[in-house]
C-alpha cells in the first residue's frame, strides 16, 4: 500500500502499525471507518528471524507477516497507511486530538488507538545485542520448543528468578541461572534451585561469543569461558512512546504498561491502547486479539456516540 497523503483529520488515528495496531485497523476498515495507521518501522521483534505460536503462520519471518497484513489493509479504502513518527500528541477543548509528526505536520482525530509497545533495555555487554531474538531469547512460549533439551542458561536476577525457575524446566534439564553479580533472591529459592538440581552463577558476564547471533558461550569476569548455545534473559521494559505519558495516561500496577479496561479503553477518554504496551503477554496473538478487540470497540463508540 503506497503511502497517502495524509487529509488533516480521520475519525480514528493508530499510532503503531504492528501486529495490534494493524489489526485494529482491519476491524474499523470493515467497519468502514476514516483510519490512519502512523508507524515508525520499528517493530519490537524486527531482531527475530521467525515468529512462533502463532496459529497458521507458524515460523514466519515476522517482517513477511507484517508485509502480509499491509496487503491485507489495501482491500479496505477507508484505511490508509502512513510511513512517519507522532512527536507530540495533545487533547483540544473539544475532545478530539492533535497530533504532530515529523514529516506531515499536524493531523487531527476523534479517537486515537495507542499501539506503540515496549522497549527491551539490552545491556552494553560485547555480543548481547547481535543474539538478541535468536539465542538470546525472551519466552519459552514463543521460542522453547526449537532450543528444547539443549544446555541453557536464563539471564535473571530477583522475583522473576523464582518464575523462570519453576517454568524453564518443561524444556531443559540442564539450566543455570546467572544473575550477572550478586543475587539478591532468599534461601527459599537457593533451596528450589539446589532441590530441582539448577546451577546458580552470580559472577558478572563480560561478553557473547556468538556466530552471526547463534550464541557459543558466556565470558565471565573471573575468565571462565562457558559454552552455552541458549540464554533466556529477562530485561528492565520501558513504553517505546512517551504519548502516553502526554495524554495522561494511567499506568497499571505491572509497571511498565498502561492501565486499560475490558474494552482496551486507557483513563483517558477516546484513547485506547492494545498490544504490548498494555498486557503482560508479548505474543503475537494477544496483539492480534487485542487490536481486534479494540478496533471494534472504537468502531462501536463511533456508532453510539458515547464517547
Amino acid at each position: 500500500m503506497p503511502a497517502p497523503t495524509p487529509s488533516r483529520s480521520y475519525e480514528v488515528i493508530i499510532i503503531g502499525g504492528s501486529y495490534a495496531g494493524l489489526s485494529a485497523a482491519m476491524s474499523l476498515g470493515r467497519a468502514r471507518r476514516q483510519v490512519l495507521v502512523i508507524d515508525g518501522g520499528l517493530p519490537r521483534n524486527r531482531f527475530t528471524p521467525h515468529a512462533h505460536n502463532l496459529l497458521l503462520n507458524d515460523g514466519e519471518a515476522p517482517a513477511a507477516l507484517a508485509a502480509r497484513a499491509r496487503q491485507n489493509l489495501a482491500h479496505y479504502p477507508t484505511v490508509q497507511l502512513l510511513p512517519d513518527q507522532v512527536t507530540a500528541v495533545r487533547k483540544l477543548p473539544d475532545g478530539t486530538f492533535e497530533l504532530s509528526t515529523q514529516q506531515h505536520g499536524l493531523l487531527q482525530a476523534r479517537y486515537l488507538l495507542l499501539a506503540t509497545g515496549l522497549r527491551d533495555e539490552l545491556p552494553a555487554v560485547p555480543g548481547f545485542a547481535e543474539c538478541w531474538g535468536k539465542s538470546v531469547i525472551h519466552c519459552p512460549y514463543c521460542h522453547g520448543f526449537e532450543v528444547a533439551d539443549q544446555p541453557t542458561g536464563a539471564w535473571v536476577n530477583g522475583d522473576d528468578a523464582h518464575h523462570l525457575a519453576t517454568l524453564l524446566p518443561n524444556w531443559t534439564s540442564n539450566l543455570t541461572i546467572f544473575t550477572n553479580g550478586p543475587s539478591t533472591f532468599g534461601d527459599d529459592l537457593r533451596q528450589q534451585l539446589a532441590d530441582q538440581h539448577i546451577a546458580l552463577n552470580e559472577t558478572p558476564i563480560t561478553a557473547l561469543e556468538h556466530e552471526q547471533g547463534q550464541l557459543q558461550a558466556l565470558h565471565l569476569a573471573d575468565g571462565q569461558r562457558l559454552p552455552l548455545p541458549v540464554l533466556y534473559a529477562r530485561l528492565p521494559l520501558h513504553q517505546a512512546s512517551d504519548l502516553a505519558a502526554q495524554l495522561g495516561c494511567a499506568p497499571a500496577r505491572q509497571a511498565p504498561l498502561l492501565q486499560v479496561d475490558a474494552q482496551y479503553r486507557t483513563s483517558v477518554p477516546g484513547v485506547y491502547a492494545a498490544g504490548d504496551n498494555c498486557t503482560p503477554v508479548s505474543q503475537l496473538a494477544q496483539a492480534i486479539a487485542a487490536g481486534n478487540m479494540a478496533g471494534a470497540a472504537i468502531s462501536r463508540e463511533l456508532i453510539f456516540g458515547t464517547h
